[in-house]
């Protein structure tokens, strides 16, 4: 009996690591980013209540807290960065992810990005996302010249991120599984989507099926057409 129960002792399956997602939103800026400008309050990258990649329904703040895949956690608007406004912490409903975000003055663009991308590196994180104005059409950032410590996904979140960034990442080791074709609007339900899959272990096509799903409900377009929004990364 005792040896039977030993032996089942090691032959139980080990316990999947926890996901760590982390997201970097660059809250959007009428004043100092090159956008289309937007209507003032939503525009303002001071507030993130009231933004439009944090604050209102798509975003990531409020998109994720009225989901029933994620829990939030915590909330910490005490940073101890004024360039960070606010810091929210989801679980996803399987335990088997946390997803950390934050939300960047719009002013500071560039070095969310630049911070973004330490995190991509940094072996820290199983999943990376930049959400907010495609920064690199604003200004030049160099590449990165060391190599990711890890094994990190990244999905980017703006313009024509395809185009601006799949070839600085996958330089660096990093594995780009969402990037953008076109000009875009980069909701947070189109993270919320891709991410099911992802935490299934899925191909990067499926991530792309639910991105442009996502994308077609929101916009209200055919969902070949809202799938043509995102680069084809198979398999």
């Amino acid at each position: 009996m005792i040896r039977a129960l030993v032996l089942s002792f090691f032959i139980l399956p080990l316990a999947a690591a926890e996901k760590r997602i982390a997201v970097f939103v660059g809250l959007c800026d009428n004043a100092t980013q090159g956008i289309v400008k937007v209507g003032a309050k939503i525009g303002d990258g001071d507030k993130p209540a009231d933004n439009l990649y944090w604050g209102c329904s798509d975003g990531l703040k409020s998109h994720f807290k009225a989901s029933k895949r994620w829990k939030l956690e915590k909330t910490d608007t005490a940073t101890g960065d004024d360039r960070i406004l606010e810091r929210l912490t989801f679980r996803h409903v399987s335990g088997d992810a946390v997803l950390v975000a934050e939300a960047w003055r719009g002013s500071k663009l560039k070095e969310c990005y630049e911070a973004c991308e330490k995190a991509m590196l940094s072996g820290q994180n199983d999943l990376v996302t930049f959400i907010g104005h495609n920064v690199l059409m604003d200004v030049a950032i160099p590449a990165p010249e060391q190599k990711a410590k890890g094994k990190t996904d990244a999905i980017v979140l703006c313009c024509i991120s395809d185009r601006y960034f799949r070839q600085r990442l996958e330089d660096a080791g990093v594995r780009p599984v969402v990037l953008t074709t076109q000009l875009m609007y980069p909701g947070s339900f189109i993270l919320h989507d891709a991410l099911e899959p992802w935490l299934q272990g899925k191909a990067r096509g499926s991530l792309r099926d639910a991105a442009g799903l996502a994308y077609a409900r929101n916009q209200k377009i055919k969902p070949a057409a809202a799938k043509g929004v995102f680069a084809r990364l198979d398999p």
